[in-house]
């Protein structure tokens, strides 16, 4: 926003220093001045950039307590003259507030007799120097009070208002034709400013068109009121309107500001257009908002705790103490707090209605740094107590992200929001901790970013979409982060982790074709990743199953992943369906992952075992199999038989490794049944004492053959 220093100065006349320390000063104390400009009025124009946190700021008063704060100056009164010409007679225009959870003040008075014409003198000359339009005088002193003190105002044509004021909630379907031109149709959500009849404003966003002051206008309802900030943003972006008063009020206007505004503007009407104010300030308040803004209680602070946290003072006599507790209330005191010393050292203070940004000790202990400045304080670092601690699981995070480094994985960061839509069809109670549902946003970025991520897996998905529409064709990533379930009333937290690939791995093999080469990357990938964790030691642990895939992923191309019986992920490839929706045009593997899971594991420990001085034996087998035979309950048989030693025959300890070696299915069925595979699994059995006799060998051969055929297999010869 624009500032003029000569408005600055006529609020601090013994100002000491000249336009350019004044914008070094202030931006140092985060009212930040972005540019300097001569201005036509005299003095310099400021251009300004306010934090949305700062609305107090927004404005010329609001900057000059700013100044008068640093440079430790009176301020003067923003409207100390009384109206010209008044006549206190009669109770005032009726006001009505019936929507008393979102219009907390609401102020009007009257004014009769006035001759509309344009602006002149200091306002006039005030706006020609920020390039403001003027419209009609009692419209420009609108303008000119937000300018000036920062509360927006509206002025109404008293003879097209029936009956009184009420302020009330938009019947839905109600329209309402803005200052503007277009017209608007309202909601229940919406709220007006309205007469016993018809609305005659969007409240805290834009006045009406029927009621607007114009050049026939003799009578003047001036309007200053506190409307609740959530539901003028609510209005505003509904309506796509953005006004400089709904830019205000939905980042908290002072409750406390709404006569005093109405005050000003009244007197500057009389002033610019004559006319006489009939009857008293109306000022109807509603206690509960009051209590929420204007009267909050007091915070206590500790001048102790403000010397902690700031540190030791270096540019003033006593430098290398403390800050002093004298300074630390005048501070406090120019910005508007109302200190009561309640013991040596302590003060409970009552904070100022036009700083809700105010809310604790440590805001206070900010603002006194500020303030005084920071470069005044020594550059120190704050004491510390005891040492510093491993974080409880950090073994485990850094074993997956090296792990996944070292399978050629870069780590990503995706947006913790998804859409409606995506967090239904991603969601997994079962990799949440059982919880179910989602958590909507109170106040979304867009439609497109209104949920809290329920998985890591729609962001990866369109991580991979955004590096494929960028040309690059092979994608390895992953992420861990924060998922979330439950419901706005109580949310879940849990760690979740996220694979994504695409592109290569076309090469194919004797276990699974080429177009599968990349499915199965993955599978190896998180056997490898899940084979860290302790849980995972023994024979069978880890599982997979193909049963109750969820809906984003591609019938027949995924899996499911236990552990110990324990659902902890599922992955597979893209369904066709989602594929269209990112536009995608090759297959894209998604896993998603209950990382707290395993947190909860101890990563398994490394175990070196002498090498064997014995020459190993390997005898290969060859199997039929009924689908519903997995690998986990071949390698429990086996594997977890011997390793218990569990053997007809004899003990069999020395069987040291299995696996697969072929795996073959016959589109035809001629050479493998329909509903069957055929299975070639090569067995090593070595010892570390001695070398295998044939007979050894013969009996663990008839003892493996018996477990493959207890499972349903048929021996192929």
């Amino acid at each position: 926003m624009n500032i003029l220093t000569q408005w600055l100065r006529s609020y601090l006349p013994r100002l000491p220093v000249d336009d350019r320390r004044l914008a070094e000063d202030l931006t140092l104390r985060g009212i930040a001045v972005e540019g300097e400009f001569p201005a036509s009025c005299g003095g310099t124009l400021y251009e300004m950039d306010i934090t949305t946190n700062r609305v107090d700021a927004m404005n010329h008063y609001g900057v000059a307590r700013e100044a008068a704060a640093i440079y430790g100056l009176h301020l003067e009164p923003l409207a100390p003259a009384a109206p010209l010409v008044e006549n206190r007679t009669g109770a005032g225009f009726p006001v009505r507030i019936e929507a008393e959870d979102l219009c907390g003040r609401f102020t009007a008075r009257m004014i009769r007799g006035v001759r509309i014409g344009p602006s002149t003198g200091t306002i006039a000359r005030y706006f020609a120097a920020l390039g403001q339009k003027q419209i009609l005088a009692p419209v420009d002193v609108t303008n000119f009070a937000w300018m000036d003190m920062g509360h927006p105002t509206h002025v109404f044509d008293l003879d097209k208002i029936e009956g009184g004021i009420v302020v009330r909630r938009a019947r839905a379907g109600e329209r309402l034709r803005l200052l503007d031109g277009s017209e608007k149709t309202l909601t229940g959500d919406d709220l007006v400013v309205a007469d016993e009849e018809k609305p005659l404003a969007l409240a805290g966003v834009m006045g009406g068109w029927d009621s607007r002051v114009t050049e026939a206008t003799r009578n003047i309802l001036v309007e200053a009121a506190w409307f609740d900030p959530a539901a003028i943003r609510s209005s505003s972006r509904r309506h796509g309107l953005h006004t400089d008063a709904s830019h205000r009020f939905e980042r908290g206007a002072d409750f406390n500001a709404a006569p005093l505004a109405n005050h000003l503007v009244t007197r500057l009407v009389v002033e610019q257009s004559g006319g006489e104010v009939e009857g008293p300030l109306v000022d109807v308040k509603v206690p509960a908002l009051a209590a929420r803004t204007a009267e909050r209680p007091a915070i206590r602070l500790e001048v102790s705790q403000v010397r902690r946290i700031l540190g030791k003072t270096a540019d003033e006599e006593g430098a290398g103490q403390g800050i002093a507790e004298e300074i630390v209330a005048r501070h406090l005191k120019a910005l508007g707090c109302d200190l009561t010393r309640q013991a040596e050292g302590e003060y409970a203070v009552k904070l100022p209605s036009w700083r809700l940004d105010l809310e604790r000790e440590i805001d206070l202990i900010e603002e006194v740094a500020r303030v005084h400045g920071y470069n005044r304080f020594a550059n120190t670092l704050p004491a510390f107590q005891g040492t510093v601690r491993e974080l409880a699981h950090a073994a485990q995070e850094a074993a997956i992200r090296q792990t996944l480094r070292a399978l050629g994985y870069t780590e990503a960061v995706g947006s913790t929001f998804v859409s409606a839509e995506e967090a239904e069809t991603f969601g997994c109670a079962e990799l949440a901790g059982g919880v179910e549902g989602a958590v909507a946003m109170g106040n979304p970025l867009s439609a497109e970013a209104g949920m809290l991520r329920p998985s890591l897996a729609p962001g990866m998905a369109t991580m991979l979409a955004h590096n494929l529409h960028r040309d690059v064709s092979v994608v390895r990533l992953f992420e861990l982060g924060t998922v979330f379930a439950g419901s706005t009333a109580e949310v879940k937290e849990r760690l979740g982790l996220a694979l994504g690939a695409t592109g290569a791995a076309k090469a194919g093999g004797s276990l699974y074709r080429p177009e599968d080469a990349l499915f199965y990357e993955v599978k190896g990938a998180m056997e490898t990743l899940l084979g860290k964790f302790s849980s995972a030691q023994s024979a069978g642990s880890l599982s997979f199953d193909a049963a109750g895939l969820p809906d984003w992923i591609e019938p027949g191309r995924g899996a499911r992943v236990w552990l110990n019986g324990e659902l902890v992920a599922v992955f597979g490839e893209l369904s066709a369906a989602q594929l269209q929706a990112r536009k995608l045009r090759q297959p894209c593997v998604v896993a998603g992952i209950d990382a707290q899971r395993l947190l909860a594991d101890a990563l398994r420990q490394p175990v070196v075992t002498e090498l064997s001085r014995f020459q190993a034996v390997e005898r290969d087998f060859s199997f039929l199999f009924p689908d519903a035979v997995t690998w986990a309950a071949i390698e429990t048989a086996l594997q977890g038989s011997a390793a218990q030693g569990a053997s007809p025959a004899k003990e069999v300890s020395d069987l040291r490794s299995l696996r697969p070696v072929e795996i073959f299915r016959d589109p035809s069925g001629k050479a493998v049944p329909f509903g069957s595979y055929s299975l070639l699994l090569r067995a090593v059995f070595q010892s570390k004492e001695r070398t295998l006799a044939e007979q050894e060998i013969a009996s663990w051969t008839e003892w493996v053959v018996a477990r493959l055929k207890a499972l349903g297999g048929a021996q192929r010869v």
